[in-house]
């Protein structure tokens, strides 16, 4: 009876392990954009970006302190703050989307793998649907998802002021780079 109950419960604790191990999370993701004016280029990294990915479903959640990103001149982080994604009033952007070709990908080896991701992404107050493609890479116990796309900045009501319209790009270059971990409750 006793062997019963041990075998049942370490049956229970890997197939609990199982299902957590689907999820994994990242709190020190990468995001960063460039953007590029024969005026002038300007870039901002971000480090604090976090996210969750379910490797079952595909699906991937991401969220970023917009005060987080980092400029070469204060200045321009001023303004990006202030004038320009106003991140008193709107704190942070978030993605939430969903792999599409989740079923296509082994992600129990180590490689590389392409990925079509699309969802909504939120910056400010606006919400769009978008789709991009970008990879995934097991490598050991961890996966780290890359993408650039590029982000109209008119569509999300972010308004350059006519006087430096001619110093920032309509569109700019967004990169993303998180490695995530095995979630462990």
């Amino acid at each position: 009876m006793m062997k019963k109950v041990f075998f049942c419960t370490a049956v229970m604790l890997l197939l609990l392990n199982h299902v957590v191990a689907q999820k994994y999370i990242a709190r020190n993701g990468y995001i960063g954009f460039f953007s590029a004016t024969p005026m002038e280029n300007i870039e901002a990294h971000n480090y604090q970006a976090s996210s969750v990915l379910d490797v079952e479903s595909g699906e991937m959640v991401y969220s970023v302190l917009i005060k987080g990103f980092e400029f070469e001149k204060a200045l321009m982080q001023e303004h990006f703050n202030e004038k320009y994604l106003e991140s008193d009033k709107y704190p942070k952007s978030t993605f939430k989307g969903k792999i599409l070709n989740i079923d296509e990908l082994d992600l129990s080896k180590d490689g590389i793998y392409d990925v079509e991701v699309e969802g909504d992404l939120t910056i400010k107050d606006v919400t769009k649907h978008i789709k991009v493609m970008g990879t995934l890479q097991r490598k050991g116990d961890r996966i780290i998802a890359k993408t650039k796309f590029p982000v109209r900045v008119a569509d999300y009501n972010i308004h350059i002021p006519a006087m430096v319209k001619d110093n920032i790009a309509e569109v700019v270059d967004v990169e993303v780079k998180v490695e995530y971990k095995p979630y462990k409750k």
